[in-house]
């Protein structure tokens, strides 16, 4: 198969369903992750890893970094053991993780000083969807770049949105995304535990909104595993987050305000408080769930 070598910096939760996704397509996948648990994992998945991001470096033609913030990936583009070093055979980066426009700018423009091309493509679906290859990508960079990492892309990502030739528009649109989750996350969670307080069965009223209006998708698939009391993290709390924080920073930046935005952001911030930064986003229910 004529594919190019795709290295994967960060195979947590989305990444290993983005490796899993393309070795089972038969690319040639490299991961690579600083924790031993999905480096294992993925080994025994048949998927071949790197030791570090310099490896993956030397070995991928294109990378792709899916880590949690803009520190993470200077560290792994240009740490000590960086993936940019010298004799390096990497060409594209792809930005997957959900960063601030002015990091995806900032981060593309230290790439281009060592000949590698930026594309600004954060991720959005979740794990299920990444392994699926239908998860959405919102896409920013050289239309040239782009076109090179078209059968890519397609593999990645049932529904691509090219957002244009500038860097940090991709990041934009992520983040005003992630604020309507966030905020739909926070008011299904509020709605469905004032119809536990006020005596409703917990499941028939989430097949209700399931099936009437007030349903969204983030509603269905976080207060599902909330119900099942299933917290194991497929998307962090303390990633959406980190991700509402950016999002209303970037509109109050813009002289915009976000009174919904905050008042969900206090919400997650909570959530946090209350020890449960390490579970999954759902558990934003538990802080309407063991009020004090």
């Amino acid at each position: 198969m004529n594919t190019p070598v795709t290295g994967i910096v960060g195979i947590g939760a989305m990444g290993m369903g983005i490796a899993r996704n393309l070795h089972g397509r038969g690319y040639s996948v490299r991961g690579h992750d600083i924790r031993p648990q999905p480096m294992a994992q993925a080994q025994a998945l048949g998927i071949a890893t790197c030791g570090s991001s310099a490896a993956v470096g030397r070995e991928a033609d294109v990378a792709l970094v899916v880590v949690v913030n803009a520190q993470q990936i200077e560290d792994v583009l240009f740490g000590p053991d960086g993936l940019v070093q010298p004799g390096m055979r990497v060409k594209t980066v792809l930005l997957c993780s959900t960063i601030a426009p002015e990091d995806s700018v900032r981060l593309a423009q230290r790439l281009a000083q060592h000949g590698i091309a930026a594309i600004d493509a954060p991720i959005s679906g979740g794990p299920g969807r990444a392994e699926q290859g239908t998860m959405s990508m919102m896409i920013a960079g050289d239309p040239g770049a782009i076109a090179g990492c078209d059968a890519l892309l397609q593999a990645l990502a049932a529904k691509r949105f090219v957002l244009g030739p500038n860097i940090g528009d991709a990041a934009k649109a992520k983040l005003v995304n992630n604020l309507l989750a966030g905020i739909n996350l926070v008011a299904g969670a509020e709605a469905l535990a004032l119809g536990m307080e006020i005596g409703l069965a917990p499941q028939q009223l989430f097949d209700i909104i399931t099936a009437s209006s007030g349903n969204s998708w983030v509603f269905e698939d976080r207060m599902s595993r909330a119900l099942a009391n299933d917290f194991e993290p497929r998307a962090y709390a303390h990633i959406l987050t980190k991700d509402m924080t950016l999002a209303t920073g970037m509109a109050a930046a813009a002289g915009y305000p976000t009174p919904l935005g905050d008042a969900a952001l206090e919400r997650f911030r909570e959530t946090l408080r209350r020890g449960w930064s390490e579970l999954d986003d759902a558990a934003v229910l538990k802080t309407y769930q063991e009020r004090d």
